[in-house]
């Protein structure tokens, strides 16, 4: 097997490349693969009661970012008007909870009853839509959340109980975050406080937990500008070894990944070039036991990785005794992966 894929057919232009349709719908089965075995890793089952929602939201965001009105992106979706800005509204702030999105409002309200009826919701919610209110508790019992029994105004919802998580150690579990905020801050920023709340996904107390220990000991720095907290990392170095690392390790690849492909997306470029500074190249190589290259493919991304630290401790050298400019510096993102699969495996 020989596979070289630098990243081609990527710009404006399709021609002769995959149906984008059909490269969305890989991509997101990849994705979904992705937090599946987030979910169950180590044998949790991590709740997903908010993904397909946030990702509906998310996905908006974006494309509103992009330019696109909001008839563009309900067409995308294959939706009408009306569905899309219903859509919308479930997901977005609820008058009679100011500051949570409606969905969140209700579940949290049926979760706190125990047992509640649909007439008890509607009076809680009563400064919302109640045609929206009633489609939430319908999302929610479809999806599982929430069982129903009965019917009309007196139906009956009860939130279904969490099912027992393995326990995790409470000290480990703040390092992971504290991994999480220190990636982001390294890569993306300087960002503000909302930015980087928005980016990691935690609340106020969430993210206070894991910036004091990051602002104490001089891994992020802070300021103020304009009003507002900026945060800001030289780098961020996490340990082969540290247990903790492994959520903020997986988030970090994932991102660099996207990056260099929506980078790459942006620029136009239809093509990959071999002297090219943003992109990325996948090889497959077959080997076994006794093969002359075997030791020399298995350990190509240790090799990586010893020539990139080498090379990372020759750059922070230079910089602690140079003068920064301005303006001008490029944060250079580079990622290395490895997978070795076995030969029945790859056939299954």
């Amino acid at each position: 097997m020989k596979v070289f894929t630098p990243f081609p057919c990527t710009g404006v232009s399709y021609s002769g490349c995959m149906n984008i349709s059909i490269l969305i719908e890989a991509i997101v089965r990849q994705t979904t693969v992705l937090i599946a075995q987030l979910a169950t890793s180590a044998g949790a089952r991590a709740s997903l009661s908010q993904t397909a929602n946030q990702v509906f939201a998310s996905l908006v965001n974006e494309l509103k970012e992009q330019g696109l009105g909001n008839k563009l992106i309900a067409d995308m979706f294959g939706l009408s008007l009306r569905t899309y800005h219903n859509k919308m509204r479930r997901l977005s702030e609820s008058t009679t909870e100011q500051g949570e999105s409606l969905w969140m409002a209700v579940l949290e309200f049926v979760r706190e009853k125990r047992t509640v009826t649909r007439d008890e919701v509607v009076q809680r919610f009563k400064r919302d839509d109640e045609r929206i209110v009633r489609s939430i508790l319908g999302d929610l019992v479809t999806s599982g959340i929430v069982f129903s029994k009965g019917g009309g105004g007196r139906t009956t919802y009860r939130a279904v109980e969490a099912d027992e998580y393995d326990a995790v150690d409470d000290q480990q579990q703040e390092q992971a975050l504290v991994n999480l905020v220190w990636i982001s801050v390294a890569r993306q920023g300087p960002l503000s406080r909302s930015r980087l709340a928005q980016l990691v996904a935690i609340d106020d107390e969430q993210l206070d937990g894991a910036l004091g220990p990051l602002t104490q000991d001089g891994r992020v720095t802070v300021r103020r500008v304009a009003g507002e907290l900026v945060y800001d990392s030289e780098q961020c170095v996490i340990g082969f070894e540290e247990p903790a690392g492994w959520e903020a390790s997986v988030f970090d690849h994932f991102q660099a990944v996207v990056t260099a492909l929506c980078t790459k997306l942006r620029s136009g470029s239809s093509s990959a070039r071999q002297d090219a500074n943003v992109g990325g190249s996948t090889y497959g190589f077959d080997v076994w036991p006794g093969h002359p290259k075997h030791d020399e493919v298995l350990g190509f991304l240790a090799a990586t990785r010893r020539r990139a630290s080498d090379l990372r401790a020759e750059v922070d050298r230079y910089n602690d005794s140079a003068v920064r400019p301005a303006s001008g510096v490029q944060r250079v993102i580079a990622y290395v992966g490895q997978t070795v699969i076995e030969a029945d495996e790859g056939e299954e």
